[in-house]
């Protein structure tokens, strides 16, 4: 094999085998832990920069090992694929130091980093499936290496959340995995090939094509939080902050929606799902999903409650713009891929930065906390306003691609809801962000611990600071070449070429 074939297996294998080291070392071998983390997460970071200067240069990156006849294990760089590993490699180095400060003397840190570099490990191999197969190989893995992580502190309440999170991913896992071997039985094995693979298909294959379709956005939309799949989210936050953040932004939240947006473009068409009328039903559903997410948000007092709920709105706009179909829309639900994920991890960064150094984990106890915390606050407040949609936030961006989209489809309800979602937006995040820099703080906080020179440990402080300049940059240079919206409109441009 060349180095490109090999690139796609090195970019998985680099948190991979970190992972499976840690599980070998003691847990007193902290040194030899971090470096190794550290080492992968920032190998990964390179070859994945390689592999996006090589795509971007029309370079092929695959391999393919065949399993049984006609069914192969096969990884392969598209755009698509690599718009998603990118987000993953960057947030996962930044997690990675957030980790490191916020496990500080707690136990169990061999156990929840082997398992943490797991998660990284499925979700990149999912990301690079050129295939359903190998998609729901690392689909399946992903379930299981994220539920050590939901259930690490022990206590019997994680546990009770980590059942449910299994009823609900394991549920979904069966119902995605009938759906293809269903699929496979009727039309072989399923590649992802821009502008689906089904166009062509037999008139006669019509319903049971749509009853599969259903299918699939169910065992998809387990992970994607879509309603009413999506009773495990709001009780996977008793898992640590780093957690909470893995899975609402960068593993599982966006491992279903990038599933989702694979089967409307790349196995069954835009245009094939326009024909057989499944495009607005699966809008319809995205639309729910993200009023229902939104109205329940604003009745949470518990912090990270409130951004779980938030996140399943926020993540339904990715599913909402491959559903509207058409240029404008897709672009805006596919760069959100990136856009929600960065302003996602910085809320949970700050979320875990109050609960960690004051004990704040009540919207209630966040009355001035801006002022003894004002750099983790400054952060939390950027990605609020870019949740909302403010410019110049990557937030904001996203709206207008989405908005813009749905009036060149003259599919004005979905502009209502996404002015609607605005000010649901506004409404559960304007006043936290009230609380915590006008009112007057408490002589004391429910819990302090004094944490570095700073306002907390750097190694907690300067992960959200960087991902909330990435949430203004990422506005402010949305039209560079360099953009997330540059690499999103080349994946648009591809998927609806003639």
């Amino acid at each position: 094999m060349t180095f490109d074939n090999w690139l796609p297996l090195l970019v998985v294998a680099s948190s991979l085998l970190p992972g499976c080291i840690i599980f070998l070392l003691g847990e007193e071998q902290k040194t030899i832990r971090r470096t190794l983390n550290l080492a992968g997460a920032v190998i990964k970071v390179v070859l994945v920069a390689f592999m996006l200067w090589g795509v971007s240069r029309h370079h092929v990156y695959e391999v393919r090992y065949g399993l049984v006849e006609g069914i192969d294990f096969a990884l392969h760089a598209d755009p698509f694929s690599l718009l998603f590993v990118t987000l993953s490699a960057v947030l996962w180095l930044l997690t990675t130091v957030y980790a490191i400060g916020y496990l500080e003397g707690m136990p169990n840190r061999r156990r929840f980093f082997g398992f943490f570099s797991l998660c990284v490990s499925a979700t990149t191999g999912l990301a690079l499936a050129a295939n359903l197969l190998t998609f729901l190989i690392f689909y399946e893995m992903l379930t299981l290496t994220t539920y050590p992580l939901v259930v690490h502190r022990g206590t019997g309440k994680s546990l009770r959340s980590g059942r449910l999170y299994l009823l609900y991913a394991l549920t979904g896992g069966a119902v995605l995995l009938l759906a293809v071997v269903w699929l496979q039985s009727l039309v072989g094995p399923i590649e992802f090939a821009e502008g689906g693979i089904l166009g062509r298909a037999d008139a006669g294959l019509y319903a049971q094509l749509r009853i599969i379709f259903a299918m699939m956005i169910v065992g998809f939309g387990v992970k994607a939080a879509l309603v009413p799949l999506h009773g495990w989210l709001p009780e996977a936050m008793v898992a640590p902050a780093p957690v909470s953040a893995l899975l609402h932004a960068v593993a599982v939240v966006k491992a279903g929606a990038f599933g989702i947006v694979r089967v409307v473009y790349d196995v069954y068409g835009v245009q094939f799902c326009g024909e057989l009328g499944v495009a607005t039903p699966l809008a319809m559903a995205a639309a729910l999903t993200i009023v229902y997410g939104s109205v329940r948000a604003a009745y949470q007092d518990d912090l990270k409650r409130r951004l779980a709920y938030s996140t399943v709105s926020q993540v339904s706009y990715i599913v909402l713009g491959a559903a509207v179909t058409g240029p404008l829309a897709t672009t805006g639900g596919i760069v959100h891929l990136v856009h929600q994920g960065v302003m996602k991890i910085t809320l949970f960064f700050a979320a875990g930065n109050l609960a960690e150094t004051l004990g704040v984990k009540k919207i209630a106890d966040m009355r001035g906390v801006a002022r003894r915390m004002p750099w983790t606050m400054a952060a939390f407040t950027v990605a609020a306003l870019g949740m909302i949609g403010m410019p110049p936030t990557a937030g904001f961006v996203t709206k207008w691609y989405l908005a813009a989209g749905a009036a060149a489809a003259e599919q004005w309800w979905v502009i209502g809801v996404l002015v609607a979602s605005s000010v649901l937006n506004a409404v559960y995040f304007l006043p936290i962000v009230y609380t915590a820099w006008f009112q007057t703080p408490p002589e004391f906080w429910p819990a302090e611990h004094r944490r570095g020179r700073f306002e907390t440990s750097l190694t907690l402080l300067v992960p959200p600071l960087v991902t909330a300049a990435l949430t203004l940059l990422m506005g402010l240079l949305a039209g560079t070449p360099v953009s997330a919206l540059a690499w999103a409109k080349l994946i648009v441009l591809r998927e609806y070429q003639p």
